[in-house]
């Protein structure tokens, strides 16, 4: 019975990697897509294989932080992690319904903290885990924007002289590097938190008994990551590349840089940080270098509403289904 529940809450945790893959793919491709360096297909496919790449690199520390430093681990159960994944995995499709680029990794810390809450109330929190996460709903995007403005800035005053169509091509190369790292930015800080919940999952079925994260989970992350990529996520793609503001190929290499440079941080740090704030930050700074009416604050501000319902949404939608799990019997 147990191994039957273990494997059920993998297969679903491998399930909102794969949701969060093609969710978030416009984070890593939209850029890139927008400006016409590559086209759709080639762009996931970019996207996906650097998404992968990512496990060989970054560590776990946003694994162990999701995974034991946000919910008090005595306390998780496998209905407390199914009910968790579901509250995620329904805002995701949600909102990707709608085309807003809202965060996954949000989602799922919601819905895990609204299923511990729904088990044994507030107790199930760990304050300290949270401080850094909720700090950095407010910085990411702000990161993203300050750095996408700055780099903007300096690109266009490095290359101030040159002529316009040297610049875009020199900058069409350049942008295929710059999605590369971001692919990995997203990758290393996306894939771990399902890492950290499959991690918990063996942990309370007893298959580890000190919390780690096996080599087979990091692959297996990393794997649903990337083929979730592939599948593409083009309602979000839309709003991401077209609708905040207008790209050129120099434009999406540093919103791209910056971004990536932000998340790189945020996972050394351990932080579990929104792909999603971070990269649209960076496309709302540089878009605002050109003037501030080239940004489209109507559409800028349904995301922030999004964002801002997604921890409480999610986590709502987990309670229920922990309490309708709970009543079948699964604790």
């Amino acid at each position: 019975m147990e191994l039957a529940l273990v494997s059920l809450v993998i297969v679903v945790a491998l399930l909102f990697d794969y949701i969060n893959g093609f969710h978030d793919a416009a984070n890593s491709i939209a850029t890139v897509v927008s400006t016409r360096v590559l086209s759709p297909g080639q762009a996931v496919v970019w996207a996906a294989f650097f998404n992968f790449v990512a496990a060989f690199s970054f560590g776990t520390a946003v694994a162990h932080t999701v995974g034991a430093g946000m919910v008090d681990i005595a306390i998780v159960t496998f209905a407390v992690i199914l009910a968790g994944l579901t509250g995620a995995i329904i805002w995701d499709l949600v909102t990707w319904y709608f085309g807003l680029p809202t965060s996954s990794s949000h989602a799922l810390i919601g819905g895990y903290a609204g299923a511990g809450v729904a088990k044994v109330g507030t107790g199930a929190i760990i304050a300290s885990g949270w401080t850094k996460t909720l700090i950095f709903i407010v910085l990411a995007p702000a990161i993203g924007m300050v750095l996408g403005l700055a780099f903007m800035v300096g690109i266009l005053w490095l290359f101030r002289g040159v002529a316009p169509a040297r610049v875009d091509r020199w900058f069409r190369r350049l942008q295929l590097f710059s999605a590369a790292l971001y692919s990995l930015g997203h990758g290393a800080n996306d894939a771990q938190k399902t890492m950290g919940i499959i991690a918990g999952a063996l942990f309370a079925g007893g298959f580890i008994t000190e919390f780690r994260i096996d080599t087979w989970v990091i692959l297996a992350a990393h794997a649903a990551m990337a083929l979730g990529t592939l599948s593409g996520g083009w309602r979000i793609i839309q709003t991401m590349g077209q609708k905040i503001t207008r790209l050129q190929p120099v434009g999406g290499f540093a919103a791209e840089a910056a971004g990536a440079v932000s998340l790189f941080t945020a996972t050394a740090l351990g932080v579990p940080v929104s792909t999603t704030h971070t990269i649209t930050g960076a496309i709302v700074g540089v878009g605002a270098t050109r003037r501030l009416s080239a940004v489209r604050w109507g559409v800028a501000r349904r995301i922030v509403w999004a964002w801002v319902l997604t921890i409480p949404a999610s986590a709502l939608i987990a309670a229920i289904t922990y309490r309708a799990l709970a009543a079948t019997g699964m604790k």
